[in-house]
């Protein structure tokens, strides 16, 4: 049925804007660095489970539990190697969205520079679990539907890390008003820091997941930011659960365009809706006035 594998897709594609979103959520929204080369890292995370699969039989569910700290860690790197003097040499978290912005711009062409010498200009994908399946009169592979069940996962993981833990309780607190965090004893420069590589982390558990189904190349980090940062914005910066609605909001869109409209049709519809939202909420869905 065509409404159910509009439904379907769309919300399994929402799924994966949502994940890859609220990484960029914890980045921007509580370390206020403007990372450009957000998309890269995913990129990179999709190579790195083609050639555990590909070269070492490694599922890439099981690759996952590499892949992630891996993000972690790397993320972590960056923030303290590239990013740390920024922020120490910063007088405003407005000057240092400025200054990230560039930096991690130049980073974007360095990590893109790598993945083009080793891996060239070509498409690559993988054939892990692509059975149809039937489900409401609907064929869908089941490598889409488990990515769909890991990214849900992974979300509410964060979410209750966030909500239930005191470390989630002083990134939070970082993201609202750091000034005020670093009067109750918070460490700000180190909850940002640990904020950005739990980033990084999502990420690179978005490029696995995304892997399994898509076809990537070594450009394709650019949209994946790009509708990152469409997403968080329309959700409100900040909020994760603005990321999940409007990441599932999005996916719904493309979908309903691509199959009912036409494909090459589904970046404008992006931006139509962007627009419509922050037209209607100039804050985002879920963003507060003032921040």
């Amino acid at each position: 049925m065509l409404i159910v594998d509009i439904i379907l897709g769309g919300l399994i594609l929402g799924g994966m804007y949502a994940l890859v979103a609220m990484g960029l959520t914890l980045q921007y929204g509580v370390a206020r660095i403007m990372n450009l080369a957000y998309g890269e890292v995913l990129i990179a995370a999709a190579f790195a489970s083609y050639v555990l699969f590909t070269t070492f039989a490694v599922s890439p569910l099981v690759g996952m539990l590499l892949v992630l700290p891996a993000g972690f860690a790397a993320s972590w790197l960056i923030y303290q190697g590239l990013l740390m003097p920024l922020v120490r040499r910063a007088k405003t978290r407005d000057a240092l969205e400025v200054d990230s912005i560039l930096a991690t711009f130049g980073l974007l062409f360095v990590v893109q520079g790598i993945a083009f010498v080793l891996f060239g200009g070509q498409y690559y994908s993988y054939s892990y679990l692509s059975v149809p399946i039937t489900i409401a009169g609907s064929t869908i592979a089941v490598n889409r539907l488990i990515a769909f069940g890991f990214a849900v996962a992974l979300s509410l993981i964060l979410y209750t890390v966030l909500m239930r833990t005191r470390t989630g309780t002083a990134i939070r607190a970082v993201a609202v008003d750091p000034t005020a965090a670093s009067l109750v004893a918070i460490d700000v420069r180190r909850i940002a820091g640990l904020a950005f590589a739990l980033g990084g982390a999502m990420c690179a558990a978005g490029g696995v997941l995304v892997s399994m189904f898509l076809t990537f190349n070594a450009a394709m980090g650019v949209v994946f930011t790009m509708k990152a940062l469409i997403v968080v914005i329309m959700g409100g910066v900040g909020n994760l659960l603005g990321a999940l609605v409007a990441g599932l909001l999005l996916g719904l869109v493309e979908t309903v365009v691509a199959r009912l409209v036409d494909p090459g049709l589904t970046l404008a519809a992006t931006f139509i809706l962007f627009l419509t939202v922050l037209l209607v909420w100039p804050t985002g869905l879920f963003g507060k006035a003032g921040r």
